[in-house]
């Protein structure tokens, strides 16, 4: 009797998966047919609009800043699995807030050319793969499998089949037949299994092939890019070839920044350098402080072994995190799974405490897996870590609009300054003054003024990569100032 149930039931489950992968086919086929999928080889479209800069955003209740799109044209080639998109792109944040290469100065050239084959990451795939035709297309070759959904009070029929990374993909089929959503989870560092999606509306006819004229895709929870179509061309004659290979490859090994080198610039103090980041380490009585942690978790980790090799047998007691920025805060968690306790701007505190648990199932971090606790402090104005002997003063940057949590860190001993993000300097030394002076520098100097820091070395945490030492007189020449008590030149 139990054999027999069981085989009665894998019947039914059989036969219920035959009859749901019959309908997704016919859902397919509706909607292929409703915007001309089938006979869809390539497109090209045009829009203007906004792109934006994921996790740059000046605080952790607003969106990513954004940048206005002049104009956009990409073509696709469905066939091939190959797209290439020009866009020319405009300071779109006046003031300016946030980070991402601000402010940009007049016109600025992008392009993107992909050419999937098997070495292709599933990330950059679903850049075609997120399309409404090119959904269609990759439901129908991976056997999607149809369910129902209500989504904001709305009806869907919904698509789904599983990603290359082991996360569904999902394309929402409103009752006109159009697809009107297409979401997935893709790996962040920071976020972990981060919702990706891209909503199409206000559908037009364009030669026979319906296609959406407002495209707005979401990462993180805000808008990366808000396009508004204004014209389709429905297999034009593309033109997509792979682009050239770089003047300079990247000669083989490790990754740049998996190996991190350090320099002594005083009695138990290092500058800790991975290749376009660089912290200070502090040796306490009874542990060691960092200031920042570097970019994605194999930066830390090179860092982290680097820390140990410098200070063997002892552990770390801080990691101080300037800013919100993911680049700046990724690396982190790192060293949170070390046992660090994390210090930073009470702004952002709640973000942090609900970030830091999120789910890295995709692509699981050492955090994710040893499932330690998140161990915080925080300040508002001014911080004091001393042991009596060393001591780092952490001060809020007041007014950036970098960051509203912004803090650099002072060691008056040593007449130190650690800053992130506002002043870089140039990859030469004895760059010109910028023709466009950052107030985000302007922000720092200001600060310094009115705390009247004695100020001799700067460490900024995207550090020059001949290794040169960066000085206060280099800040103020970067915003066209004489440092005080220097001589004008």
């Amino acid at each position: 009797m139990w054999k027999q149930w069981m085989m009665a039931a894998m019947l039914v489950a059989g036969l219920s998966w035959v009859i749901s992968a019959q309908d997704a086919q016919t859902i397919i086929n509706n909607a292929s047919k409703a915007i001309g999928a089938d006979t869809l080889k390539t497109v090209e479209y045009s829009a203007t609009g906004f792109d934006y800069a994921l996790g740059e955003s000046d605080s952790p209740t607003t969106p990513w800043p954004k940048w206005i799109v002049k104009s956009y044209t990409r073509q696709v080639d469905f066939d091939r699995s190959a797209s290439k998109s020009d866009r020319v792109r405009m300071q779109g944040e006046k003031p300016m807030r946030g980070g991402n290469t601000q402010p940009m100065i007049g016109e600025v050239h992008a392009n993107q050319t992909i050419i999937v084959d098997d070495k292709t990451p599933w990330v950059t795939q679903l850049e075609i793969v997120m399309l409404p035709q090119g959904f269609l297309r990759a439901a129908k070759a991976n056997n999607a499998t149809l369910s129902r959904e209500s989504l904001g009070g709305k009806q869907y029929q919904v698509l789904t089949f599983m990603g290359q990374n082991k996360a569904p993909v999902k394309g929402y089929i409103n009752d006109q037949n159009l697809v009107e959503r297409v979401s997935t989870l893709i790996d962040n560092p920071f976020l972990g299994d981060m919702p990706f999606f891209a909503t199409y509306t206000n559908y037009k006819d364009f030669g026979g092939t319906k296609f959406p004229t407002k495209i707005v895709v979401e990462q993180g929870g805000w808008p990366i890019w808000n396009l508004d179509v204004s014209d389709v061309k429905p297999n034009a004659a593309v033109d997509i070839q792979a682009p050239p290979p770089p003047a300079n490859p990247a000669p083989p090994g490790p990754p740049l920044g998996s190996v991190a080198t350090s320099v002594k610039l005083d009695e138990g103090i290092w500058r800790v350098y991975a290749p376009g980041y660089a912290s200070l380490v502090v040796d306490f009585k009874d542990y060691i402080v960092v200031l920042e942690a570097p970019q994605q978790e194999f930066r830390a980790i090179a860092m982290l072994n680097e820390i140990h090799r410098l200070l063997p047998n002892k552990r770390i007691g801080y990691i101080v995190n300037t800013h919100n920025h993911f680049d700046h805060i990724m690396g982190a968690r790192a060293f949170v799974d070390e046992g660090a306790t994390l210090i930073t701007h009470e702004a952002h505190k709640e973000y942090y405490e609900k970030v830091f648990p999120l789910p890295h199932t995709l692509n699981p971090d050492r955090l994710w897996k040893s499932k330690k606790p998140l161990k915080m402090e925080t300040m508002k104005e001014k911080k004091v870590l001393t042991d009596g002997n060393q001591v780092i003063e952490l001060y809020h940057d007041q007014g950036s609009r970098h960051d509203t949590g912004l803090i650099f860190a002072y060691l008056p001993k040593q007449k130190i300054l650690l800053e992130a993000d506002v002043f870089s300097p140039a990859a030469q030394p004895n760059a010109p003054t910028p023709a466009v002076i950052s107030e985000f520098a302007v922000s720092l100097v200001n600060n310094i003024e009115r705390l009247k820091l004695d100020v001799k070395t700067i460490v900024p945490v995207h550090y020059p990569a001949d290794g040169r030492t960066v000085t206060l007189a280099d800040l103020y020449k970067f915003i066209g100032r004489t440092a005080p008590g220097a001589a004008a030149n």
